[in-house]
């Protein structure tokens, strides 16, 4: 497996990573044995870094992965440090699921983190970070507090997410962030104005999400496919209504380039990404083996500058139709405004 390195300070990660939020929540109903079996591939293919969050099925996600790393043999030490696992916190949400806002204070920090190592059954984080900026919190308070915590040997590097670059530089001057976890894809890519020429200016890596956009650029989506109302796609402009048809309309050049490489849209997907620096780890959103694998295969492929221009030109910024979140969920996004 490829590694590459996320921050300054040298953290080596896999070139994929795993986000593990679909196999507990948000995208209609889950099938646990599958999410514990693409864990189980993923760290037999050389996959390290692990991404969830408290919120996601409210700790279920998190006790799903403490499984997985125990039936697999991770409980042990030595296991434990070949594993990144990468915890988001802060969101927060009722007994209906409901989400009800942020708290990023420093004592919120305390809480959520000793609930976290509890589900997780760890002494440590390796990569802890607010999901969402905390509009009534300065960042300084919040980074300072989970700087305490890599006092204390509880976590050992921090990490932002969805957040502007002014926010970047603010939470970089009192400790050293080591990556911001963002939404980056062919179709979703507005951090490349100042987000990622801000990162790099900081020796800030990307664990970019959403890569194969919630499905819709995997070349499997089924404009037919009729989503579950837990499924929050259901809501999310890109897939209603023209929006759809327009943005299925786009993944046309992939299907082409990937017939050129004998590979899926998928893949091609995926490459673009990692075509875009050695400071970016994709994180891939399987939830079954069989997907794990087709997204793992985007690692042998090569994709020349003209194939790069080709998708370029075909699919170029801002080509896609709708936002990638709801209205109000875009409001509370620091790294739009």
């Amino acid at each position: 497996m490829e590694q590459r390195i996320l921050g300054r300070d040298g953290l080596s990660s896999s070139a994929l990573g795993l986000g593990c939020m679909g196999m507990s929540d948000l995208y209609g109903p889950a099938d646990e044995q599958a999410g514990v079996d693409t864990i189980h591939a993923a760290l037999d293919a050389g996959v390290t870094l692990l991404d969830t969050g408290d919120f996601y099925g409210m700790g279920h996600n998190e006790m799903l992965i403490r499984d997985a790393l125990r039936s697999k043999g991770g409980a042990g030490a030595g296991s434990r440090d070949k594993v990144l696992l990468s915890v988001k916190f802060g969101a927060m949400r009722d007994a209906g699921g409901n989400w009800v806002g942020m708290d990023n204070r420093p004592a919120a920090v305390k809480n959520s983190l000793a609930y976290t190592l509890r589900r997780l059954g760890t002494d440590h984080i390796d990569i802890y970070r607010p999901a969402r900026l905390d509009p009534s919190v300065p960042i300084e308070d919040t980074v300072g507090a989970i700087a305490d915590e890599i006092k204390a040997g509880r976590v050992r590097h921090i990490g932002l997410s969805e957040v502007g670059a002014d926010t970047l530089r603010r939470a970089h001057a009192v400790h050293p962030i080591t990556d911001l976890q963002i939404e980056y894809s062919l179709i979703s890519r507005g951090i490349e104005k100042d987000i990622l020429p801000t990162c790099r200016e900081l020796g800030i890596g990307i664990t970019a999400y959403g890569v194969l956009s919630r499905g819709l650029i995997s070349g499997h989506w089924d404009p037919a496919r009729k989503l579950a109302a837990n499924d929050f796609r259901a809501h999310s402009p890109r897939f209603s209504g023209d929006n759809l048809a327009h943005n299925l309309s786009l993944i046309d050049v992939l299907r082409r380039v990937a017939a050129d490489k004998e590979a899926t849209p998928a893949q091609v997907a995926i490459a673009w990404v990692l075509a875009q620096g050695s400071d970016i780890v994709p994180l891939v959103g399987a939830r079954r083996p069989e997907r794990l694998t087709e997204s793992l295969g985007a690692l042998k492929l090569t994709l020349t500058a003209q194939d790069l221009a080709r998708i370029e030109e075909a699919i170029p910024a801002n080509a896609a139709a709708g936002d990638r979140y709801a209205a109000h969920s875009m409001a509370h996004l620091d790294s739009e405004k």
